[in-house]
C-alpha cells in the first residue's frame, strides 16, 4: 500500500476550489489568449486537466509528474494574483 501525504491526497479537492475561484477563472482565460475574459468553472476545469495532463482531476493523487504540474500551476497564479513574487 503507497502513503500519500496529506498535500497530494488533497490535490483534486484543492484543484474543484481552485477552479470555481473566479480570480483563477480570470487566469485561466488571460493564459489562453483571453485577456479581459472570465471562464465558466467548468472551462477552468478543462483548463487545469490540460496544464496537468491529466483527463480526471482524481489523477492527480496519483500521478506525480501530474501533482508537480499542478504545484507549477499553482505557483504561477499565486504569483498572478500577487501572493508571491513572479517565479523565474
Amino acid at each position: 500500500m503507497k502513503i500519500q501525504s496529506k498535500i497530494e491526497i488533497n490535490l483534486p479537492r484543492r484543484a474543484g476550489i481552485l477552479c470555481n475561484d473566479p480570480r483563477f477563472q480570470k487566469f485561466a482565460a488571460t493564459r489562453c489568449g483571453l485577456p479581459g475574459e472570465q471562464f465558466h468553472s467548468t472551462a477552468a476545469a478543462e483548463y487545469l486537466r490540460t496544464c496537468c495532463g491529466v483527463s480526471s482531476r482524481r489523477e492527480l493523487e496519483t500521478d506525480h509528474a501530474a501533482s508537480s504540474r499542478f504545484n507549477i500551476l499553482l505557483t504561477e497564479f499565486d504569483a498572478w494574483v500577487g501572493r508571491i513574487g513572479q517565479p523565474r
